[in-house]
Protein backbone atom coordinates (compact mmCIF):
# COMPACT_ATOMS: atom_id res chain seq x y z
CA UNK A 1 0.00 0.00 0.00
CA UNK A 2 1.50 3.31 -0.89
CA UNK A 3 0.97 6.15 1.62
CA UNK A 4 1.30 9.55 0.44
CA UNK A 5 2.86 12.70 2.51
CA UNK A 6 -0.79 14.21 1.70
CA UNK A 7 -2.46 11.33 3.52
CA UNK A 8 -0.34 11.73 6.55
CA UNK A 9 -0.35 15.84 6.33
CA UNK A 10 -4.45 15.07 6.16
CA UNK A 11 -4.63 12.85 9.20
CA UNK A 12 -2.54 15.14 10.90
CA UNK A 13 -5.15 17.97 9.85
CA UNK A 14 -8.38 16.06 11.28
CA UNK A 15 -6.90 15.61 14.37
CA UNK A 16 -5.22 12.16 14.44
CA UNK A 17 -2.39 11.50 17.14
CA UNK A 18 1.23 10.40 16.14
CA UNK A 19 0.51 6.90 17.50
CA UNK A 20 -3.07 6.72 15.51
CA UNK A 21 -1.05 7.50 12.21
CA UNK A 22 1.30 4.38 12.76
CA UNK A 23 -1.50 2.21 13.60
CA UNK A 24 -3.71 3.77 10.44
CA UNK A 25 -0.86 3.23 8.39
CA UNK A 26 1.08 -0.17 9.46
CA UNK A 27 3.75 0.25 6.41
CA UNK A 28 5.49 3.19 7.34
CA UNK A 29 7.67 3.48 10.11
CA UNK A 30 7.82 6.45 12.97
CA UNK A 31 10.77 8.10 10.77
CA UNK A 32 8.73 7.85 7.62
CA UNK A 33 5.96 9.75 9.35
CA UNK A 34 8.37 12.44 10.70
CA UNK A 35 9.79 12.97 7.56
CA UNK A 36 6.60 13.33 5.69
CA UNK A 37 6.23 16.21 8.25
CA UNK A 38 9.09 17.53 7.52
CA UNK A 39 8.93 17.86 4.07
CA UNK A 40 5.07 19.15 4.05
CA UNK A 41 6.65 22.19 6.37
CA UNK A 42 9.54 23.17 4.60
CA UNK A 43 6.63 23.12 1.36
CA UNK A 44 5.07 25.50 3.33
CA UNK A 45 7.86 28.05 3.89
CA UNK A 46 7.47 31.46 2.82
CA UNK A 47 4.06 30.85 1.92
CA UNK A 48 1.52 33.45 3.74
CA UNK A 49 -1.21 31.57 4.59
CA UNK A 50 -4.52 33.28 6.00
CA UNK A 51 -6.29 31.28 8.68
CA UNK A 52 -9.68 31.23 10.07
CA UNK A 53 -10.25 33.77 12.78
Amino acid sequence: MRVTVGMIVESIAAGRSFQDLLTDFPYPEEQDVREARAFAASLAQGREVRLAS
